[in-house]
């Protein structure tokens, strides 16, 4: 017989031990890597922020770059055609992976319709 054997932490709650998802807004450049496989390159760091769109003090006005590179999932209520090859404000669940972090889109902004001349094609 095999047992489970639970070890209690002072101070943490049942809820702590669960992975938080934090729900994140990036800027950075839409491309499409393949067929419907989506992501944001040349992106800034993940923000915690709300799931909704973000306020229009929360857009930049030029392309931005970052470091980051994050895959699109949840992608079938947008239609990210309309916004390939532009720096966009993308707000979602940020999931942590490897080799690539995920982020599930609540909401997509474009901020510039084109992106920067550093991103990755």
């Amino acid at each position: 017989m095999v047992g489970l054997i639970i070890a209690s932490v002072p101070g943490r709650t049942q809820d702590d031990h669960a992975k938080k998802v934090d729900i994140v807004s990036v800027t950075g450049c839409l491309r499409e890597q393949g067929s419907n496989n989506w992501v944001v390159v040349a992106a800034t760091d993940p923000i915690v922020s709300s799931a909704n769109a973000p306020l229009k003090s929360e857009v930049p006005t030029t392309a931005v770059t970052g470091k980051n590179q994050f895959k699109l999932i949840g992608v079938g209520e947008f239609n990210l055609p309309n916004y390939r090859n532009q720096t966009v404000v993308i707000k979602g669940l940020h999931i942590k992976a490897a080799p690539v972090d995920r982020l599930n889109i609540t909401s997509i902004t474009t901020a510039v319709t084109f992106c920067a001349e550093s991103a990755p094609k």
